[in-house]
């Protein structure tokens, strides 16, 4: 057996682990197509049930429209308040103790680049004068 990029061992590169049937399917993607062309409901196949809404089953058309250019301006408009709504409310709202440490955290820091920046435009001041005086 040799290893892959990730470390682990795989079968195949010495042909130890590995019978050499060209039927056989060496990838992930080629064993659910095998499984799919089979009809093997029970083994390989990783099929999901669209109508159920399972992770891997294509996302449907909502309401049965194509595109976004149907229907009334008004209608798409109150649609999209509606979508942004609800992608608002999947927002994690950081707490008042949160936004008063982070206010102060960016406060430090600004006080501090001020600060760097004043002091070396001084020094860079005195050293002009000093060289062209």
């Amino acid at each position: 057996m040799s290893e892959d990029t990730g470390g682990r061992r795989r079968p195949g590169a010495d042909g130890a682990g590995r019978s050499d049937d060209p039927s056989r399917p060496v990838t992930a993607a080629g064993r659910r197509r095998r499984g799919a062309a089979d009809g093997d409901e029970t083994g390989g196949s990783t099929r999901v049930d669209p109508a159920r809404g399972d992770k891997g089953a294509p996302t449907p058309a909502r309401d049965g429209r194509s595109g976004s250019s149907e229907g009334s301006a008004i209608a798409r408009l109150r649609r999209f308040l509606r979508e942004v709504v609800a992608e608002l409310r999947k927002v994690h709202w950081p707490t008042r103790r949160q936004i008063v440490v982070y206010t102060v955290v960016v406060l430090v820091f600004v006080a501090f680049m001020v600060t760097l920046v004043g002091l070396l435009d001084v020094g860079f001041q005195k050293l002009t004068f000093a060289l062209f005086g």
